[in-house]
């Protein structure tokens, strides 16, 4: 990849797009095509081939889709479904009929067996049931990754390259109790919690499930290295993992320092936990050459202070 390739990158005020973003032009890479989703439809299939055949990017990152938190995917699964369904068969559609050099997708570890051996190789996909308040998720992040390896497959090239990273978390993350993922959402909960004086937060389920957490600055970094290096013999899909785990409980005990509430926390045992561990085995990304840099305790404190500047203050 040369530094003035033009480089797509969908859903670039993401979570993960955001970052990419970022990390892109701190390494020199600057050719960025961006475009929002009210400019740019990827559910729609004409839109986006059109979009593709117009403008012939040479490398796209797939950050768009739709997601969410435990909530939001029992309470609509068929949304989940249609939109990342849709979004993926348009956009990788497209990247190969414009020759696309390489293209970047995320899957999810919401994919592996809910019951699974710790820490998860990419080995045991497929092996068993994922999570049931994620499946419809999983599914169709699940038909993504298969599409990826189908292409390489049939046309005889390695140009998609699927990756699973652990459970994401940095600046532009969803911090709604409701819709986003455990980690935001107890930061924006306890930080209401500080602000109000309340005595207690209730976390859902037992707090004992463990899961890794991994900063979205070096899922990023990952990905340029994938996107520059030669891939063309490497295992797919890649784990992107820490190699560290931290209980529910533990999590919102480091959440709870950071944020400085002093307040007990307790624990509702009627919500559901969700898988009992999520820990990846890294060992293929690590091998290509990959680690992550971002501690984890630096990284949490990084993502409060955005919250802070970005989204607590603009809202009062």
């Amino acid at each position: 990849m040369q530094k003035d390739n033009l480089i797509y990158v969908a859903g670039h005020t993401g979570l993960i797009g955001s970052a990419m973003v970022k990390q892109l032009k701190v390494a020199g890479y600057n050719n960025l095509l961006l475009v929002r989703h009210s400019e740019l439809e990827l559910t729609d299939a004409i839109a986006t081939a059109n979009f593709f055949a117009k403008h012939r990017p040479q490398y796209v990152v797939l950050a768009a889709g739709k997601v969410g938190g435990i909530i939001e995917n029992k309470t609509y699964p068929a949304d989940f479904m249609n939109a990342n369904l849709a979004i993926q068969l348009n956009v990788l559609k497209s990247a190969h009929n414009t020759d696309v050099k390489k293209l970047i997708f995320f899957a999810s570890s919401c994919m592996y067996p809910r019951e699974c051996p710790q820490p998860m190789k990419e080995e045991v996909l497929f092996s068993g049931y994922p999570e049931p308040t994620s499946m419809a998720y999983a599914v169709s992040k699940m038909a993504g990754l298969q599409m990826c390896l189908a292409y390489n497959q049939q046309y005889g090239k390695t140009r998609f390259i699927p990756v699973i990273p652990n459970s994401a978390f940095g600046a532009n993350d969803n911090f709604d109790p409701q819709g986003g993922h455990v980690l935001s959402a107890l930061i924006r909960r306890f930080d209401d919690a500080k602000k109000s004086g309340a005595k207690e937060v209730v976390l859902w389920g037992s707090g004992t499930p463990r899961r890794e957490f991994i900063y979205s600055e070096d899922i990023a970094d990952a990905c340029i290295a994938l996107l520059i290096g030669n891939t063309e013999n490497l295992a797919l899909p890649l784990n992107l993992g820490t190699g560290d785990d931290f209980s529910i409980r533990e999590l919102a005990e480091k959440i709870a320092k950071i944020v400085g509430y002093t307040g007990a926390i307790g624990n509702d045992a009627s919500k559901p936990d969700g898988a009992p561990r999520k820990l990846l085995d890294s060992t293929r990304i690590h091998n290509f050459g990959w680690k992550p840099k971002v501690d984890f305790d630096a990284g949490l404190k990084s993502t409060y202070e955005w919250y802070l500047k970005n989204i607590a203050n603009a809202e009062k």
